[in-house]
């Protein structure tokens, strides 16, 4: 039975969701059901004790750890409690997770029990840090989360909350070095849920029958938008704690899901395994996938194993995520279709811009920007950044270039800024260039993109070393490893007399990165 009115926010949501779905199951995790009944209760357990800490409406709060049950009871019990959630990387290497704690000034982090040690390493440097709490205990100076939550009160905490009011905080690789914090709304959230509800597609309509899988990390969009996704239909959503490749067969077989969503390359992982052509895939409804471009044959083989109907999805974590779609009537080999991104959903703008601002014609390659109710509230803290992301005009330029056809289909050909995309993990050189720099040895660096047949594409660095200097390029992967999570870290490297530049001293990084691409149609692989 679906709630009578759309919900104010997310949390009007989860109480809407134990009225109406109260005994069915809202989350399975490693052999733990909660109803949405419980979640209720759960959530409102954790907003009383986010409130009996002293945590402040609109303060942020910060999550360490891998997918769970936990840490959607965090997200939406923060939502109760008017709180923005804020899930770290937990790829990310030691320094950079101390940033982002840092830059959001969480006064409570909750942490999962892989990284005990690492904020171990990191507390002294948080000074803003008033409270650990450990997911899964494991710290003996944290109290445990199962402990604080059990201890707080199952009273709604009927805190007033906005609908503009900020949700969630995900962090995005910075274009000058350091992250910035996308702050995404409840209306963000809910935009493209309720937009054109009664004119949606087969394959973006859900049932209370469905069952998804979150296999993608809860710190990407891809992962705690597609859980909130699921959640908000009343469909029953089972958590990978992270992604393996023999795991999500199991989960497709035994839990009986029917909706996932997953990175080209994660794809690549799934059904190369030997398994993956005996495996029961008759539940399975749709995968939904992007984040990056998907080679021809790998979707091709993708499509005849799993049997399903295929969705290409394209949007950032600035757009609140999908915001375009390529549906499965359009996966037909031959097609031209095939190599675009698809089509702009319901209630989204798309145009394709010049340098100057200015609106190109079908078929004239700019910069893809787009408007509608799911651009983001802007960056944290960073009204520069925020400005030249978002115009005042409400277009958010995205940075990749492409261009449109006469109906609309978008293709993707290029990015505008220099950002590698490995595995469905944004990089960007600027942040790479500042740990090999910071090598002893080395006077300067650039970093490319280079095609992998795995990955996508992978991080090169260039590197002029100083005068009389000699090292190694596993000497410069093993220093940048210590400084930058390892997606980050340059996997091969190159020795040069001098970089190119132009008359103004720019780098020339195209002219670098050209060799490696010669022979594809776009540039992005």
């Amino acid at each position: 039975m679906a709630v009578s009115r759309e919900p104010a926010h997310l949390a009007d949501k989860v109480r809407g969701l134990a009225n109406s779905r109260g005994r069915e199951t809202a989350l399975e995790f490693e052999g733990r059901e909660t109803s949405f009944a419980e979640f209720d209760v759960l959530t409102n357990r954790v907003a009383n004790g986010l409130i009996a800490l002293g945590v402040r409406r609109h303060e942020r709060i910060a999550f360490l750890g891998k997918n769970s049950d936990v840490f959607f009871e965090l997200l939406l019990g923060a939502m109760k409690a008017n709180v923005v959630m804020t899930p770290v990387n937990w790829r990310l290497a030691a320094p950079e997770i101390a940033f982002i704690v840092a830059d959001c000034k969480a006064p409570v982090l909750f942490v999962g029990p892989e990284f005990v040690a690492q904020i171990r390493s990191i507390q002294s440097q948080l000074p803003e840090l008033r409270v650990v709490i450990a997911t899964e205990g494991g710290a003996a100076e944290w109290q445990s989360y199962q402990a604080w939550r059990d201890a707080q009160s199952s009273d709604d905490p009927k805190v007033e909350i906005g609908r503009q009011d900020v949700a969630i905080q995900l962090y995005t690789s910075g274009t000058t070095g350091k992250p910035k914090g996308a702050m995404l709304s409840h209306a963000n959230l809910l935009n493209l849920i309720e937009t054109g509800d009664g004119e949606k597609p087969e394959w973006n309509r859900w049932t209370e029958d469905d069952v998804s899988l979150v296999a993608m990390p809860i710190f990407h969009i891809g992962g705690s938008g597609w859980g909130l996704l699921g959640l908000y239909h009343g469909a029953k959503g089972v958590i990978a704690r992270e992604f393996d490749p023999t795991k999500v067969l199991d989960f497709i077989e035994h839990a009986k899901v029917t909706k996932l969503f997953l990175v080209p390359a994660a794809m690549q992982f799934v059904v190369r395994q030997p398994r993956a052509r005996t495996v029961d895939f008759s539940r399975l409804k749709y995968v939904l996938y992007g984040a990056s471009p998907i080679p021809a044959a790998l979707l091709k083989e993708c499509i005849d194993v799993f049997g399903c109907g295929f969705v290409q999805v394209y949007g950032m974590t600035e757009t609140t995520g999908s915001i375009v779609a390529l549906p499965p009537e359009d996966h037909v080999e031959g097609l031209e279709r095939m190599r675009s991104a698809g089509r702009a959903l319901p209630g989204v703008e798309l145009a394709i811009l010049d340098i100057d601002g200015k609106h190109l014609p079908p078929g004239e390659v700019g910069e893809i920007a787009t408007r509608s109710g799911s651009n983001m509230v802007g960056y944290w803290n960073l009204p520069e950044a925020s400005a030249k992301t978002m115009g005042r005009d409400g277009w958010l330029r995205t940075g990749d270039a492409g261009y449109m056809d006469k109906d609309g289909y978008l293709y993707v050909q290029d990015r505008i800024k220099d950002m590698i995309i490995s595995g469905g993990e944004n990089v960007y050189p600027a942040e790479v260039e500042s740990a090999v720099c910071d090598h002893p040895d080395v006077a300067e660096a650039a970093v490319i993109g280079v095609p992998d047949d795995t990955w996508g594409e992978v991080v090169k660095a260039i590197v002029v070393l100083k005068p009389g200097k000699q090292t190694t390029a596993s000497d410069i992967i093993g220093f940048t490893r210590a400084r930058i999570a390892a997606f980050k870290t340059p996997k091969t490297v190159d020795f040069i007399d001098a970089l190119p530049r132009n008359a103004s001293g720019k780098i020339l990084r195209r002219h670098l990165r050209d060799p490696y691409w010669v022979g594809r149609e776009r540039q992005v692989n």
